[in-house]
């Protein structure tokens, strides 16, 4: 062992020579400069501004070259001098970027690999050494510094600690860690920016094919300095958000949105929605419901739901509720992110059987505002659940007075396009829903309840002697019989 040693006054002119040599490797490699923001600015193709500048590699193709890792400041190394235990130890690379091994001193190994860094100390060792084996392996490796920008629900930058067993975090774990993608993502065109021998190049990926095709590779490895861009769609696939909202890096806890309603809903203005979940997720018609449901005036083939891009862009999604209720078309019930205005017009034009099947919609009011007038007990207006039915109304409040007409009432109804109709129904209060005779009643439909032939009569007698029975009532002030 003492053999192969050489003095110590030999290891410090090595030291000098080796901070020169280390200098100048330094200054050929450059280090890789991490964004204040992970957003470098989109042109109208919603790439950024050097996305046609720079190498661009699929996810498929990188995976067969992909990235070694490289070292840096917080690597934690493990280096092994077969037969000699005194050199051997763990060493901590220091902020700048150096490693310092006893003997050797200190030397740069930032964005090295492992290799390349086992042949420098190597080389460092066989002035001192004879023929020295060396073996380097990365003992706890340090967190990872990772941009993420575009369409994500919170972002900026993200320090993330490898996995177990020194594996590292995939794209799909960090964007779940970020709250998730927003609704406006397009998962087909993920940019990883990455510096790979040498130089910056571009990682397409395309999560479509991990959740369609199970494709593995497009769940990329990240490493430190990745700089992830996530593009906004031109439009948006309905089918595609249900599943994108189902798939493993949603998160399962979301936090509670902000939207705002306006057009023919019962109560306008900003709402802001529990949280929901991938399983149950916040949509237009939950949207709709919170507000009180939609108005009879309210149009929901031409919904719209618009909503801003992280570019400051606005996007306008049309929406046809029609088809939820009329086909089971899941893909109209959108779901919803912070910041989206819905938008429910009203109708020029709505058919009577489409106001009715409306009425029964999920997304309708759950009670209304119904007018009695006439010789109805419950005279006024009156709340009551929605769907009710003509005489189960007028049942629900009081029925008929002692005055009223009984075998039939008029009903008015202010129709979307402005016009009144007016009809008389036959009353049966044993009598099942029924379209023709007994229908389920609207929001702000007026019930007029006619008095009967006894109460025209009684009224007309008493409206022709009401002015005697006045001068009766004044003769009496002065004298008990008005006449003597």
């Amino acid at each position: 062992m003492n053999g192969r040693r050489v003095i110590a006054a030999s290891g410090l002119m090595l030291v000098a020579w080796w901070t020169s040599a280390s200098t100048t490797h330094a200054q050929s490699l450059s280090p890789l400069a991490f964004p204040a923001s992970p957003d470098q600015g989109v042109n109208e193709n919603t790439q950024p501004r050097d996305f046609f500048e720079l190498p661009v590699t699929s996810a498929t193709e990188f995976e067969r070259i992909e990235s070694p890792y490289t070292l840096g400041p917080g690597d934690l190394l493990r280096v092994e001098i077969f037969n000699v235990p005194e050199y051997s130890g763990t060493y901590l690379v220091s902020v700048d970027g150096t490693l310092s091994v006893p003997i050797i001193g200190s030397f740069d190994v930032e964005n090295l690999t492992v290799p390349e860094a086992t042949e420098f100390i190597i080389e460092r060792f066989t002035p001192v050494l004879q023929q020295p084996i060396v073996t380097v392996s990365v003992a706890t490796p340090r967190p990872l510094r990772i941009a993420l920008g575009g369409e994500i629900v919170r972002p900026g930058t993200y320090t993330v600690s490898p996995l177990n067993e020194g594996q590292f975090p995939k794209l799909s774990d960090v964007i779940k860690q970020a709250g998730g993608l927003t609704q406006a993502a397009d998962v087909g065109a993920i940019q990883i920016r990455r510096f790979f021998q040498g130089q910056e190049r571009i990682i397409l990926v395309d999560l479509w094919k991990l959740l369609q095709e199970s494709e593995l590779a497009q769940d990329v490895s990240l490493r430190d300095g990745d700089r992830i861009f996530i593009p906004d769609l031109d439009s948006l696939n309905l089918a595609r958000q249900r599943r994108l909202s189902a798939a493993s890096f949603t998160p399962i806890e979301q936090q509670p949105i902000e939207v705002s309603l306006v057009g023919e809903v019962f109560r306008r203005g900003p709402f802001s929605l529990p949280g929901g979940s991938p399983t149950n997720p916040v949509t237009v018609t939950v949207a709709i419901g919170e507000a009180g449901g939609i108005t009879n005036f309210a149009d929901v083939r031409n919904v719209e739901v618009r909503r801003l891009t992280s570019t400051g862009e606005e996007q306008v999604i049309p929406v046809d509720l029609w088809k939820l209720i009329s086909e089971g078309d899941l893909r109209q019930d959108i779901i919803l992110q912070a910041g989206d205005a819905i938008v429910v017009p009203r109708a020029e034009n709505q058919k009577i059987d489409e106001a009715e099947a409306l009425a029964t919609a999920s997304f309708a009011p759950e009670t209304i505002s119904v007018n009695i007038v006439g010789e109805g007990r419950g005279r006024g207006t009156v709340q009551i659940p929605a769907n009710t039915p003509l005489s189960h109304a007028l049942i629900s409040t009081g029925g008929f007075s002692n005055r009223a007409r009984r075998g039939s009432v008029k009903l008015v109804r202010l129709n979307p396009d402005g016009t009144v109709t007016r009809k008389k129904y036959s009353v049966d209060f044993d009598a099942p829903i029924d379209d023709e005779e007994n229908p389920r009643l609207q929001n702000n439909d007026t019930i007029v309840v006619s008095r009967s032939i006894f109460a025209l009569i009684s009224d007309s007698v008493a409206s022709v002697l009401d002015p005697v029975g006045r001068v009766f009532a004044v003769g009496r002030i002065f004298n008990d019989n008005p006449f003597e």
